[in-house]
């Protein structure tokens, strides 16, 4: 291996009061006793082939005991198993020297191979790996690791609840853990010891490295590890790993198909199938240790084990990623300026209007959450030229990767910030953090929700006492609009059929043809077309009941009927 290790934490020690000086020391007391009920003759087997001593130790279903010793180094776990493998070689050998006994020069070889890395794990549970620059680090025990992560965490996250733990390793690494276990019942299933041992005791790469590290980060971050929206990431990925259809097309068989699985795999006894039930569920074929595999499949698990073993050249390299699930802001926005879009509006380049709400409002909120990004949704929308009034209009900002969590005292800063802007385009009330949530406080009774409106409305003639009468008359009256001409180039042609609920009429003083005309709509109701009638596609209009030319001068949105982001 070339290249060097980049420097390892050096931790204070510090002095251990005599009751956890008692503990640590039965703790050890059990893993030596653990480790001498290993048959030596199958610890230096997979020794032999490159296993590190983390993986000898899973493989034998020792990961409780790993995991009750997060702070112990990879030469001391070594040391602890040469020295016992040694004991057993002396005590049960008829002659010391004979071959196979770890020796002063075997112990010397064996050690030097653990500054290599892993040729089953590629070298993933010695905690060594490469960075994106090709750096090659080595932390020497799982708290080494853990601090590199938790550091990470601390740096780009002023906060956090809770964290989730997801591991994505190479499908190598996959294959290795089924190889190894083919080669290790193909060669010991008539052996007593693997007999008596429970295959359920097989742990994958994937699950010992979330053991051994997820105790360390909790204890490191102070919070709990649990399903949680903040999530830890990390992505191992190796370039030069063979897989197993790579090995049977080398030996000269038909290339199996890939299905996409990339899960642990169930050995049963008639087949090498995929265990549906979890990517990370066990190795092993249930009921039957003794069970086992076609000699077809055995050899492809061999072949690939032995080959992986020969052209894997270097270490994993470890991309270690956070991210927290998108925060929501909801609220209701208000827009004063007939220049203003909703969302930002550009066409051929060119930019339409003075501003966005979307911006305006996302523009404040995303520096303060300390997102990556943003974005806006409403319930609803409104032309550029038409006013949001009244209520306003309920709206969510969804804010991806915040660093920063959302507290009331920091939304009411952004609802003052926006509100404060010299603009005056917009203003938002009713701020609040409603997580995904909001999403159904969104939608719900959005199609029956109901909207009211103020229009300036031009007439062609005089109106009369009897045309107010009669418009403010209408209830309940049914309309059938087709596709508003304005926007054929983005909506389907279809004819909708909605609802004018009410209508009221006021005089404007001192003139015979201009009047505010006030109604209340169904949802997704066109008004500018209800009023002038959109060369007939609208049917009835304002203009159709009054037998005359009408046209809409300004429209403001007064009210939004939905329950959600009301004042408290």
């Amino acid at each position: 291996m070339t290249g060097e290790i980049a420097a390892a934490e050096v931790n204070a020690v510090k002095p251990m009061s005599s009751a956890a000086v008692a503990v640590e020391e039965e703790k050890l007391r059990l893993l030596r006793e653990a480790v001498n009920a290993l048959p030596v003759n199958a610890v230096k087997d997979l020794w032999s082939i490159g296993a590190c001593v983390r993986c000898i130790f899973r493989l034998f279903g020792l990961h409780e005991l790993m995991c009750a010793h997060p702070s112990l180094s990879i030469s001391k776990w070594c040391d602890i198993l040469e020295d016992v493998m040694r004991k057993k070689d002396v005590d049960t050998a008829d002659h010391p020297q004979k071959d196979g006994e770890f020796s002063n020069e075997q112990s010397h070889q064996e050690r030097s191979r653990e500054t290599k890395f892993c040729k089953i794990c590629f070298g993933i549970l010695q905690f060594l790996y490469n960075d994106d620059s090709g750096t090659l680090f080595k932390k020497y025990s799982a708290d080494d690791f853990a601090l590199v992560i938790a550091e990470l965490v601390k740096q780009q996250y002023q906060h956090i609840d809770s964290f989730s733990l997801e591991v994505s390793l190479p499908s190598a690494v996959t294959e290795n853990d089924q190889a190894v276990w083919l080669y290790m019942k193909n060669k010991y299933r008539h052996e007593l010891w693997f007999q008596e041992k429970a295959e359920c005791q097989f742990i994958s790469t994937k699950d010992i490295l979330k053991l051994l590290v997820i105790n360390p980060l909790q204890r490191l971050l102070g919070v709990k590890s649990t399903q949680s929206s903040f999530r830890v990431r990390l992505t191992y990925s190796h370039s030069d790993a063979l897989t197993r259809d790579d090995v049977q097309e080398g030996n000269g068989g038909n290339k199996r198909r890939k299905t996409g699985f990339t899960g642990d795999l169930k050995v049963t006894g008639e087949s090498v199938a995929p265990h549906v039930e979890s990517s990370d569920s066990h190795i092993g074929d249930g009921d039957g240790p003794t069970e086992v595999c076609p000699k077809e499949s055995q050899d492809l698990s061999c072949s690939y084990l032995m080959a992986q073993l020969d052209t894997v050249s270097k270490p994993c390299c470890l991309n270690i990623h956070c991210c927290r699930s998108s925060i929501y802001i909801g609220g209701r926005y208000l827009k004063y300026s007939r220049n203003v879009s909703q969302t930002r509006w550009v066409i051929d380049d060119e930019r339409m209007g003075e501003a966005s709400v979307e911006e305006i409002v996302g523009g404040a909120i995303l520096p303060i959450f300390q997102g990556d990004n943003y974005k806006f949704h409403a319930a609803g929308r409104e032309d550029i030229d038409v006013r949001m009034l009244g209520t306003g209009r309920p709206f969510l900002v969804e804010i991806q990767n915040a660093h920063q969590v959302p507290s009331e005292a920091l939304i009411k800063e952004i609802e003052r910030k926006i509100n404060s802007l010299e603009s005056q385009y917009v203003r938002v009330k009713n701020l609040r953090a409603v997580g995904s949530q909001g999403w159904d406080l969104m939608r719900e009774g959005e199609s029956e929700k109901q909207k009211q409106y103020t229009a300036l409305v031009w007439i062609s003639r005089p109106v009369s006492d009897e045309d107010m009468q009669m418009i403010s008359s209408l209830k309940e009256l049914k309309i059938a609009q087709k596709t508003p001409i304005r926007v054929l180039h983005r909506r389907s042609p279809l004819e909708r059929e909605k609802i004018i609920h009410w209508m009221k009429v006021e005089r404007i003083s001192g003139s015979s043809q201009y009047l505010l005309l006030h109604l209340c709509t169904q949802a997704g109701t066109y008004i500018k077309e209800f009023i002038h009638g959109d060369f007939g596609r609208t049917q009835p209009s304002i203009g159709s009941i009054l037998g005359c030319r009408t046209e809409i001068l300004h429209l403001d949105v007064t009210d939004v009927k939905m329950d959600c982001f009301q004042a408290d």
